[in-house]
This record gives structure tokens, C-alpha cells and sequence, in this order.
């Protein structure tokens, strides 16, 4: 049985494999939605021992924490931990713009709980970084939020390690979510330092590079989506990731895995690296990407995937 873990210093146990949700009722990001699907989603997760779910007020807008807060009723509520994130606030016009005032926030934690049909949140982000607010200050907000019992835990997102010792200024932040993954190795210069001596848990997004690290294309994939922008998937680093991911690929083959879960597992190597959100949308994949939170990696395949995509 795999061993659940912390969220920061909140008290708040998880599995160390969660589920992204931002395609359950996703409009905005997806141009396939459907709604019934996205729920059973859902529920096979939870069905297969997942404990976290990962949404946020900009899926949809707002459609996914609905969607989740009608699933979230077939379920015992302490069974379930919500995460959710907001920053965005919507103007007259239907444009966004990113506000991490306390007033904004502390209305967004009350419009949350609304759709979610849940009298508290296990953990609520700052979902982007905005120009002006001082981020002691907006995070003193989701503070006042947690005294009163409608949030547990206190998470940011997108921020950089300079906005994060900010934030943490009064040791209030739990969690930080930014992008990470072998082909995107920031973090490491300075962030998982910081986060490992702050006792913050660190959560990756984007984990698989969008499938690119699942082992899931070849040179002759072509992309039409979001992904034709990323630039991993440049024609010349294309070729180039897609060599490093078939070393992967024989590597896995020891296991006895697939890739992806290969990859998983790595990050749990990484330090106060606890928590992953995959992207699946279906029961088997998650069950897939369960499995990785029980590979035990010998040291020197660590080591040899740290060579493979090592920092520039």
C-alpha cells in the first residue's frame, strides 16, 4: 500500500498521484467536452484510490468545480481532498484579468464553496501571480479564509521563488503548483531548494509534457492543438526529446512499466516533489499512473534519467 503524504504542514494526508481536472467541463481548453464523461472520470478515480482532485475557477470557467461538487456528493466528504485555484477575475466585457487583492479572494474562496457544494476547500491556490498586491498580503487573505474553517490549506501557483519567500513571509503557504518536468528543469535550480527547507510540497503541472514523455508519438506525429506552440515540440527538440524519450523507453522495460510511469516515478525522487497530477482521462490510465507511486528506482537509473535530461 502506497504510503499517502503531506500537503506542506497542513495535516492534510493524499495519495501522492492526484487527478488534474481542467478537462471536466473544460469549454475554455478543450474543444471536446463532454460532461458525463469527465464526471465518470471522476469517479473512477476515486473509485481507484486517488484522494485528490485538482480544479480551478478558469476550467470551463467555473463548469468543472460543478461538475466536481455534483460528483463530490456520491462520496463521503472527509474521503475526497479539493484542491482549487483563483486569480482570475472576470470583467463586463468577459475578458480576464489577474487580481490577487483580499477582496477578491476571499469572495472567490465564498463563490468556490458555492459550486462545490462544500462548506470547506482541503487546499485553495493563488492561481497566478498578479502586478500589484503584495503577496503576504494575499495570502494573509486565505488566511483569514482558513481560521474560519472554509479552507484548510493554503496554496500559489505560477510563482517564482523570489513571489513565493513573499508570500511564505509569515510560513502561512503549504503547497506551490508550477510547471515542471524532465524537459523543463527550473525548479531545480532554486525552487526545490527553497520549497525542501520551507517544508512547502511541491506540485508539478505539465508532468508528461503533454504526452511527449508518455512515449506516446513518434517523429511522424503532427500537432494541431496547444501543443504545435510548446517548444518542446519544435521540429528540431522534437527530435531530439524523442531520442531521449526512447532511452526511456528501453529503461522501462526493466520495470517491467511504461514509460510515463517510469517518469513519475522519478519526480518522487525529487525533494518535497510529492505530489503529481497527470493528465488521464480514463479509469485505466489512472490505474497506470497509480503504479508509479509504488516503483522503487535504483539509484543509478536515477541517475542515468538525470544524464539523459540534464540541465542545460
Amino acid at each position: 500500500m502506497t504510503n499517502l503524504v503531506e500537503l506542506g504542514k497542513s495535516g492534510i494526508k493524499v495519495h501522492p498521484i492526484a487527478l488534474g481536472t481542467n478537462f471536466v467541463g473544460g469549454y475554455n481548453l478543450y474543444g471536446d467536452v463532454n460532461e458525463e464523461e469527465g464526471k465518470q472520470t471522476v469517479r473512477d478515480a476515486l473509485n481507484t484510490g486517488v484522494t485528490m482532485l485538482d480544479t480551478a475557477f478558469i476550467y470551463g470557467p467555473r463548469r468543472s468545480e460543478e461538475l466536481i461538487g455534483e460528483v463530490l456528493k456520491e462520496y463521503n466528504r472527509e474521503d475526497v481532498v479539493i484542491a482549487t485555484k483563483a486569480a482570475h477575475r472576470e470583467l463586463d466585457n468577459g475578458d480576464m484579468v489577474v487580481d490577487n487583492s483580499p477582496e477578491f479572494l476571499k469572495q472567490a474562496v465564498d463563490d468556490a464553496l458555492d459550486r462545490l457544494q462544500t462548506k470547506y476547500i482541503d487546499l485553495f491556490y493563488i492561481h497566478n501571480p498578479d502586478e500589484d498586491t503584495p503577496k503576504d498580503e494575499a495570502v494573509e487573505a486565505l488566511y483569514e479564509m482558513k481560521v474560519q474553517g472554509k479552507i484548510k490549506a493554503i496554496g500559489v501557483s505560477n510563482f517564482s521563488v523570489e513571489q513565493l519567500a513573499e508570500a511564505n513571509k509569515n510560513n502561512q503557504v503549504d503547497v506551490i503548483q508550477n510547471h515542471y518536468n524532465l524537459l523543463n528543469r527550473e525548479a531545480e535550480k532554486e525552487m526545490l531548494d527553497y520549497t525542501s527547507a520551507n517544508k512547502i510540497t511541491f506540485i508539478p503541472y505539465f508532468p508528461l509534457a503533454a504526452g511527449l514523455l508518455a512515449g506516446k508519438y513518434d517523429k511522424n506525429t503532427k500537432f494541431e492543438d496547444l501543443r504545435a506552440n510548446l517548444p518542446f515540440y519544435q521540429e528540431d527538440q522534437f527530435k531530439e526529446n524523442l531520442d531521449k524519450v526512447d532511452k526511456l523507453i528501453e529503461l522501462a522495460r526493466k520495470y517491467d512499466e511504461d514509460v510515463a510511469q517510469l517518469v513519475l516515478a522519478f519526480y518522487l525522487t525529487r525533494p518535497s516533489l510529492d505530489v503529481i497530477i497527470p493528465g488521464a482521462k480514463k479509469g485505466e490510465q489512472i490505474k497506470e499512473n497509480m503504479r508509479a507511486a509504488d516503483i522503487e528506482l535504483d539509484p543509478k537509473d536515477v541517475e542515468y534519467i538525470d544524464e539523459i535530461f540534464k540541465m542545460n
